[in-house]
Formats: C-alpha cells, sequence, structure tokens
C-alpha cells in the first residue's frame, strides 16, 4: 500500500505509470474510457498533477470522486493499482487522480496552509480539479478517498471542505490535525507512532477550526486500519473515530457491530444502515499495507446504485505495491539498567474500554505525577475472566489473559516528570468487559480511573 517514509520521502520505490497518456490543455471534457492528463486546472500553488477518468456511461449528474494515492505513489499508479476506475464503468461517476509531485510524492497534510480552508498547499490544488470537473460536466456529489498519505489527505480534506464533500473512505490514515509539524518539518514521528492522543472535543475542535462559522451538515467517514499497521500505528485509528464522532456530534459507543469477513470488526457510529454518519472497520493482524476495498467504499457512498449496474467485481480487493517502509527516527533502545520505580508523587493510569459484543479496545494512558524521569517501565494488571488480548500497540504484552504485564517500547522507555505514555490493546471477551481492579507501575501501585 505505499508507507509513509522520513521527511515524507522515499527512496527506491518506483511505480510504472499507464501508457499512451495525453496532455490536455482544452476545455472540453477528457476522451471517455481513457485515463487524461489535465493541465492549467485552476489555482496550483503546490504543483500538482492531475489525471482524469471519465466512462463511458456516465449517471445522471455523475458524482466525482477525488481519488489520493499514497506516498511514492502517481494519479497513474493509483488509477491502474485500485478498482475505482473500473467500478467508475459500471456506476458512470467521474474520478480525479490527484499526483504530488515533491520529493517522496507525498501529500501536505502537515503545514499550517493546508490545514485551514483555502490557506494554500495541496488541498486548494485538489480543489481546483474538483471545480475543473464541476464547471465541464453537470455533476452531482463530491466524494474522496486515499490509502496512507491519501487517506491523511481524506480527512485534511474532509474538514477543509465540509460544504464540497459528501463523504470519504480513508484507508490508514490519521485525523485531521494529527500530522501537523512546526518549523517546515514534515514527518511527525508521535502521530506516526500513534502517540497523539486527545478528547474526542479537541480532535473535533480541529475539524471546526479547519473552517471557522461553518454550521452546515458534515460529510460523512468511512475508516480502515489494520491492527499490525507499523508504520501509522493502530491509535491512530481510535484517534479517527473520537474526532469523526465527535464533528457530527454523536457517541463513541457504536449503534452496530458486525463481522463483514473475518477478522474484520465493523462498527457504526449514529445508524446502523449502510450509510451511517461513521463506518469503521479493524482488521485484524493487517499491517499498513492492508486491501483498499474499492466496492465497500463506493457503496458506503452510495455509489453503487447511481446507474443500472452490469455486474458485480470479479476482482478481490487490490493492495497498492508496498513501499520501502519508513526509519521515522533512529529507534531508542530499550534501557539497560533496572527500571526505576515511579519517584515521590506516584503514577496514575487512565484505562478506557470501548466494548462491543465479544471484543473491546483499551486505552491506557499513564502519567509520572513525580518530578523526576521514569527510564523504563512496566506496567503490571490483572485482566478480568474471559478477557484475552488479541493484539496491542506502544508496549509488549505478556501473557495474554489473567496477570497481564505490559512493557515499554523502545521508543517509549522513558517518561519524564508530569509526563504520560498512551498504550493500549484490543481483547477478546466473554461478557466482563469491565476494567482491572488495580493496576501497578514498576511495582507500585498508581491512581487508576
Amino acid at each position: 500500500m505505499g508507507r509513509l517514509v522520513r521527511a515524507l520521502a522515499v527512496a527506491g520505490s518506483a511505480v510504472v505509470l499507464a501508457a499512451g497518456m495525453v496532455s490536455l490543455t482544452l476545455t472540453t471534457p477528457a476522451s471517455a474510457a481513457s485515463l487524461t492528463e489535465v493541465t492549467n486546472f485552476g489555482t496550483n500553488p503546490s504543483n500538482l498533477r492531475m489525471h482524469l477518468y471519465v466512462p463511458d456511461r456516465l449517471a445522471t449528474r455523475p458524482a466525482i470522486l477525488v481519488a489520493v494515492h499514497y506516498c511514492t505513489g502517481t494519479g497513474p499508479g493509483f488509477y491502474s493499482g485500485t478498482q475505482f476506475a473500473s467500478l467508475a464503468d459500471r456506476y458512470g461517476y467521474i474520478v480525479v487522480y490527484p499526483s504530488a509531485t515533491r520529493s517522496g510524492q507525498c501529500f501536505d497534510v502537515y503545514s499550517s496552509q493546508a490545514l485551514r480552508r483555502d490557506g494554500g498547499s495541496d488541498p486548494v490544488s485538489i480543489m481546483s480539479m474538483v471545480r475543473y470537473v464541476q464547471q465541464r460536466y453537470s455533476t452531482g456529489q463530491v466524494f474522496v478517498t486515499g490509502v496512507s498519505s491519501g487517506a491523511m489527505m481524506t480527512n485534511v480534506l474532509l474538514g477543509n471542505y465540509p460544504d464540497v464533500f459528501a463523504a470519504g473512505a480513508a484507508f490508514a490514515g490519521v485525523p485531521h490535525s494529527c500530522f501537523a509539524t512546526t518549523g517546515g518539518s514534515t514527518w511527525n514521528s508521535q502521530c506516526a507512532n500513534g502517540q497523539v492522543i486527545r478528547t474526542a472535543q479537541q480532535w473535533g475542535d480541529l475539524v471546526r477550526n479547519a473552517y471557522p462559522g461553518y454550521t452546515g451538515p458534515r460529510p460523512r467517514m468511512q475508516l480502515w486500519h489494520g491492527t499490525n499497521d507499523e508504520t501509522l500505528r493502530y491509535p491512530n485509528f481510535g484517534e479517527e473515530i473520537k474526532q469523526w464522532t465527535n464533528v457530527h456530534g454523536l457517541s463513541q459507543t457504536p449503534t452496530y457491530t458486525d463481522t463483514p469477513q473475518s477478522g474484520h470488526t465493523r462498527t457504526r457510529y449514529g445508524g446502523s444502515g449502510p450509510m451511517a454518519p461513521v463506518e469503521a472497520i479493524s482488521m485484524q493482524g493487517v499491517p499498513h499495507n492492508l486491501p483498499v476495498n474499492a466496492a465497500e467504499a463506493i457503496r458506503f457512498f452510495g455509489l453503487d446504485g447511481s446507474a443500472p449496474p452490469t455486474g458485480t467485481p470479479t476482482t478481490p480487493p487490490t493492495a497498492v505495491p508496498t513501499t520501502t517502509p519508513p526509519p521515522t527516527q533512529p529507534p531508542t533502545q530499550p534501557p539497560t539498567q533496572p527500571p526505576t520505580p515511579p519517584p515521590g508523587g506516584g503514577c496514575a493510569v487512565s484505562y478506557t474500554v470501548n466494548a462491543w459484543n465479544t471484543g473491546l479496545t483499551t486505552a491506557i494512558t499513564i502519567t509520572n505525577r513525580g518530578s523526576t524521569a521514569i527510564n523504563g517501565w512496566s506496567l503490571s494488571f490483572t485482566l478480568p475472566a474471559g478477557q484475552s488480548i488479541v493484539s496491542g500497540w506502544n508496549a509488549s504484552y505478556s501473557p495474554s489473559s489473567g496477570a497481564v504485564t505490559a512493557r515499554n517500547a523502545s521508543y517509549n522507555g522513558t517518561i519524564g516528570p508530569n509526563a504520560s505514555v498512551g498504550i493500549g490493546f484490543q481483547a477478546s471477551h466473554t461478557g466482563n468487559t469491565g476494567k482491572p481492579a488495580t493496576v501497578s507501575l514498576n511495582g507500585t501501585e498508581c491512581a487508576l480511573s
């Protein structure tokens, strides 16, 4: 699927572009049923490229789908590596494929310009592409989908332009503004590692602040994430759910949960139907290079009934070519000295469970209330009977049930004075979704909330 790279640049990866591309500078529509490059499409502050796919048969007032590639990718590569164009042939919508041209071919989801409406950079360029198509076709609703860097951009576009986009589908992304940086940096290690934890209200405010004063309807959001994502780690999935449920004024408790296929847990918020305001699919054991289920995204958008279908897709969900994993930062070696006990002041642990019929996720925040750093830590607790850890993040967990010890990862072994570390896990349960009675950090019991 494409993995983000340090400084949002990747070396040693290439995608073969589709042959026979034609540069278009006229104002007439692109040739039907062919991928066509469009130039001079409007304001383009970040020098993106635009490719357009218009199927032979268009629905009445066809929808526009913006399909945004992963780092090291291109629009033509995303066109040939996913099913969005073939589904456009079936259902009659138009697809816009932006291409990033900066080093590493990642989209700007980090600058202050990109994170506010009409602030500049890539979102403004993409909006020019949308308006170009709207001016040349009698179009309907607008949607956006993307993978990795493109999933981040999906979050950004829905936040910046809620009056333009009806819905989005983000495959392995992070919340709007999670990747924000200062000083010109293009990489946010804390966000990538799933360490940026905020309240639902704080996440929602970041979206609302992207377009101050807007009071209209908000786009629906479909989220996909693998529990073993090694690039944009799994906690980002929960933070996205917090953000978009808050934006819609919804509870974080699912209104509907099912298992559409083995290893997939689907939760819906604010409704139980196929077009709920927020839909989230957790993919057990799947890494960052996750399959892109284009048909399910199109279903969520409501586009699978826009024209009489001529059949159902026979090709399984596709995975975009994997790229070099990012050396996000030099790994911190685990401390060699024995873990230090919490200094005077003790420790506090926030333990939050989000459960459904047979499963749950737990978000844990460990806070050092002392005046000196803790170097190396282990958190001990006893899971309620019937709970068994399936996977975890930001710590190693052993054993999977009963008296469990969570030990620090290589990059979060130090907890500074009055600082916190966020960890968590996904577990199965047989009915008891409670929390431990006590939690101890390096042998010292912590205040538990």
